[in-house]
């Protein structure tokens, strides 16, 4: 009986030591949703190393880089919400968090790491709802071999543009690789278009369009539209079967001059497949005026939490936000993503031309803001698939136009 009753307490010491090491050091799982299909590989290694640091706590990705806020939408709509989300900045975060999907990350001591005018863009309603990860720019990425071989200088307008595909051509060259079989970049090749073309008209357009007066429908489109099919025109005889991937290799091959793209394409993509390759980066020039030849830059991606996830999970997300944004977590953002980190001193001179290209456009103002970034999400989300639509024949630019007009009212409640 007293070896029964001392096994008993045994077993009751034991299961009181298990409960409180399951409390403590317990295996936190979480979901780490986001559309980067460039880095996926960088990702998987970053949270490896977090997960060194930190052995209770596996971190698994899931990436979906088309549509990839609609995905989310559903999943947050269902209630299974990833417990850190990477979310557009801008518009996607507002929209979430005031659909109350977002954590308030206003009081963690990691916001304070990070650049104040990168926070506007997940500021709603006073509260930080986000955590902005990194700046990026879309632009013409080129090869400066081509280029100096053939003694083109960087094109300042449209017209020269077109005489340095004049030029390439000639030589056999294919002035861009493209990818239109992915649809995302032609989302992110509209709007940049839109933004040069409206200027600095930007903000009482978008409140026209709020209104349920605007359009995109203009004379300046109808301009841009033409440097669709130029683009179009120039990117190969295969250019509708192209996918991402198509495009970063197409041009490290150095069959190709240009890719209209953010550096997410060279660092990741073509560097890696090429590592000899010398490049460049200047903006698109979509008209023959100089002054409104522009990078097309802001902050990128932006990493929310749950704000239904479970007080551990909460924390676990805390934690990767915490090394992400430390001095070794921007180390490797900056290393192995090859992407511009939001915060406070960090260090991109290990990054190549390209990189300090953007660099030498942003300290010299010469920017265009993500406009898309604060259309409705939809509608960016859309824009994608229509002129994928346009380039396959199925839509001519007025149904383009009419189509995503009609997107913004619905959005909007108007219909």
């Amino acid at each position: 009986m007293k070896k029964a009753f001392l096994l008993l307490i045994a077993l009751s010491l034991l299961s009181t030591f298990s409960c409180k090491k399951d409390k403590t050091d317990g295996e936190v799982k979480l979901q780490l949703f986001h559309y980067k299909q460039e880095i996926v590989n960088e990702l998987k290694e970053i949270t490896a190393l977090f997960k060194e640091k930190y052995p209770n706590i596996t971190i698994e990705t899931e990436t979906i880089p088309n549509d990839a806020q609609t995905v989310l939408k559903t999943k947050l709509q269902s209630g299974e919400a990833p417990e850190i989300m990477m979310l557009q900045s801008y518009t996607t975060v507002f929209d979430y968090a005031e659909a109350g999907y977002l954590l308030d990350l206003s009081k963690e001591a990691f916001m304070q790491r990070i650049v104040a005018g990168a926070k506007k863009s997940v500021i709603f309603k006073g509260s930080q709802y986000a955590v902005p990860m990194d700046m990026a720019g879309i632009g013409v990425i080129y090869n400066k071999d081509i280029f100096a071989k053939y003694n083109i200088a960087i094109p300042q307008t449209l017209d020269e543009l077109k005489g340095v595909c004049d030029v390439l051509n000639k030589n056999g060259i294919i002035p861009f690789a493209v990818s239109i079989s992915d649809n995302w970049p032609l989302g992110h090749f509209f709007s940049m278009a839109h933004t040069a073309f409206i200027g600095d008209k930007l903000d009482t357009w978008i409140k026209s369009m709020n209104d349920g007066v605007g359009s995109f429908k203009s004379e300046d489109m109808n301009r841009a539209f033409e440097v669709f099919d130029f683009y179009k025109n120039n990117a190969g005889p295969k250019a509708m079967e192209t996918t991402y991937n198509n495009q970063y290799t197409n041009f490290a091959s150095g069959k190709y001059a240009m890719m209209v793209q953010g550096l997410w394409a060279y660092g990741t993509g073509s560097k890696t497949v090429n590592p000899a390759l010398k490049a460049g980066f200047f903006p698109f020039p979509f008209t023959n005026d100089p002054s409104q030849t522009k990078l097309y830059v802001d902050t990128d991606s932006t990493l929310a939490v749950s704000a239904t996830a479970s007080p551990e999970k909460i924390d676990a997300a805390k934690k990767f936000l915490d090394f992400l944004t430390g001095d070794e977590g921007v180390k490797l953002w900056v290393e192995k993503c090859k992407l511009i980190p939001t915060v406070k001193g960090a260090n991109v001179d290990s990054l190549d031309e390209p990189y300090q290209d953007l660099m030498k456009y942003i300290n010299e103002g010469k920017i265009m803001p993500w406009a898309f970034s604060i259309w409705p999400v939809t509608v960016f989300e859309q824009s994608k698939v229509a002129m994928q639509e346009y380039y396959s024949g199925q839509k001519n630019k007025d149904q383009v136009m009419e189509y995503l007009d009609n997107l913004w009212k619905i959005s909007k409640g108007m219909k």
